[in-house]
């Protein structure tokens, strides 16, 4: 039976980037991933600079197209603000060239890769877990779930009931005609209140768009019908071809723990997804990095990795969160308290937001207190 020091189920971003941290480093690392690779992945694939500034390596290969200015629509194009940066604020990326190039730059470092394998089962012993897979069973001494919101290795290690605020989301690969892809493809757009308690994106690829709408209300909703009303927003007559992927998106952290015997949660397996644009790769990315950094630091040692990383995540990651899930029900209700503060403050609004997915400011601290105190100048 082969034995890893680690071993990471997923090849996403959160597991692969863990891998290449912990290969460089000379661990012995295994991924192990359900598929082949490379892989189609359902993403809208928007790579905001806060995350892409902090890749280890260039990326410029795997660059679908780069905005320096993103445009926010609210109230069905009532309000409008922009943005603009001197560098990219949302890189395009297609998921299964991005999530390839990470593990063969992990594979660099002397990773081993396992495809086309699945995670059956893991029995956890005194110093090591054994982990039953549909080819073979090895054995590793820190076992890292990075296999994405519906995380089998998450149920299989104890995670019995779900503590996340998971939302729907539909994202299509559209083809369209080639002056309505001129038209499109200049910036990277939101419209907020295209879908209740949501939005709708328009993310220009490469040679196609990449469409999509979310809400975060819970209860039943028709997305096939908003994205529907969203082409005619976006003046779509003809959709030459369309590929619809419905997927979840994790927008609260998990409040029962991030870590089980020797199994580390992270990425969307952890809830780490930004609540207010849902964007999950940059703390995907983040998170992987936090957790190789516990192992690397605690000398291999369980117990202590356990404790550095929930130290790492208590320092800077959960508590954007917390503030990003209060911004969150701010942003997608609209209401007469959020409709005067976007006149007043949009275009502000807006450059922060922006600020922040640029990575040039962090998410600001004491948001209910200081929105509170602006409610009550205005309305008392």
């Amino acid at each position: 039976m082969k034995h890893f020091t680690v071993a990471i189920i997923g090849s996403g971003p959160s597991g692969a980037s863990t891998a290449f941290y912990l290969g460089k480093q000379g661990i012995s690392t295994v991924i192990i991933e359900k598929e082949t690779l490379p892989r189609y992945k359902t993403c809208g694939g928007g790579f905001v600079n806060r995350g892409k500034k902090n890749m280890p390596f260039d990326i410029s290969e795997v660059v679908e197209r780069e905005f320096y200015q993103v445009d926010s629509y609210f109230n069905n194009h009532e309000k409008c603000y922009h943005s603009i940066k001197k560098e990219p604020i949302i890189t395009m990326i297609m998921r299964d060239a991005f999530d390839n190039l990470i593990v063969n730059k992990a594979k660099e470092h002397g990773v081993t890769l396992l495809e086309n394998n699945k995670l059956l089962n893991i029995d956890f012993l005194d110093d090591k877990s054994i982990l039953k897979t549909s080819k073979e069973n090895i054995s590793a001494d820190f076992v890292i779930a990075a296999d994405g919101v519906l995380s089998p290795t998450a149920k299989i290690a104890g995670w019995k009931t779900d503590t996340r605020n998971l939302i729907p989301a539909l994202e299509y690969e559209v083809e369209v005609p080639t002056e309505d892809f001129n038209r499109l493809s200049k910036n990277a757009r939101f419209d907020i209140d295209a879908v209740p308690n949501g939005y709708a994106w328009c993310f220009p690829k490469k040679n196609h768009l990449s469409l999509g709408v979310l809400t975060t209300k819970k209860g039943k909703i028709n997305l096939k019908e908003y994205y529907k009303k969203y082409l005619k927003t976006l003046g779509i007559q003809e959709v030459l071809k369309e590929d619809a992927h419905g997927f979840q998106i994790p927008l609260s952290p998990r409040t029962d723990g991030f870590v089980k015997n020797n199994v580390f949660l992270i990425g969307d397996a952890a809830g780490f997804a930004e609540p207010i644009t849902a964007e999950g790769i940059s703390n995907a990315i983040l998170s992987g990095k936090y957790v190789a950094e516990s192992i690397i630091e605690s000398k291999l040692h369980v117990k202590t990795a356990k404790k550095i990383y929930l130290e790492k995540l208590d320092i800077k990651l959960l508590p954007e969160l917390k503030s990003g899930a209060f911004l969150s029900k701010f942003f997608y209700h609209n209401n007469p308290v959020r409709k005067y503060l976007l006149n007043k403050y949009g275009q502000i609004f807006n450059d922060i937001m922006v600020d922040i997915l640029h990575g040039d400011r962090d998410f600001p601290t004491n948001v209910s207190e200081k929105l509170k105190k602006m409610i009550k100048k205005k309305f008392f």
